[in-house]
């Protein structure tokens, strides 16, 4: 028993640098979860030209979630960028694009979204996660002109976008 305290009294003793390294050491022992960990497909918008573009309508999207929410997107107006959920349960989305100007025209489309759902497993003190490789996009087109793919790998990054979204000229 008196040894064992001797190693334990060894291994907390102080340490030249303070409690600094007790605090590096006890940090480095614990799994730490990724802070930003939404799993989400990020739309980039585009111009006739294939250059970035901004939102000059106002844009909505819904679809039906599996926790019951249908509202992914409320009045989205001046951004080049915009970033949605993506589910897991089906091998494909289906999304609803409603899109109003400011003379009050409105379209409505239907974006199908297939994908590969690729279970991502950190640590058990994590919360479960799926990451997604897209394979596939097609839309109505009344108010969309197109949708390509720029990037079919979705995960925590963010900062790339997935998709490209064309909207058709308004007047």
């Amino acid at each position: 028993m008196k040894s064992i305290k001797n190693t334990i009294a060894k291994l907390f003793k102080p340490l030249p640098w303070g409690g600094v390294g007790v605090s590096f050491l006890l940090a480095c022992s614990s799994i730490d979860c990724p802070v930003q960990n939404t799993v989400a497909t990020k739309y980039a918008v585009m111009g006739a030209d294939g250059q970035a573009a901004t939102l000059a309508d106002t844009l909505y999207v819904w679809t039906r979630c599996a926790d019951g929410r249908d509202t992914l997107l409320n009045r989205l107006t001046g951004k080049d960028s915009f970033s949605l959920p993506i589910g897991y349960s089906n091998p494909e989305d289906t999304l609803i694009f409603y899109i109003t100007d400011s003379y009050h025209q409105q379209t409505l489309d239907t974006v199908f979204l297939k994908k590969e759902n690729i279970p991502h497993f950190e640590s058990v003190d994590c919360a479960a996660h799926f990451f997604h490789r897209l394979t596939a996009v097609r839309s109505t087109r009344v108010g969309i002109d197109s949708i390509t793919i720029a990037n079919p790998h979705v995960n925590y990054d963010q900062s790339k976008a997935h998709l490209n979204i064309y909207f058709k000229k308004r007047y």
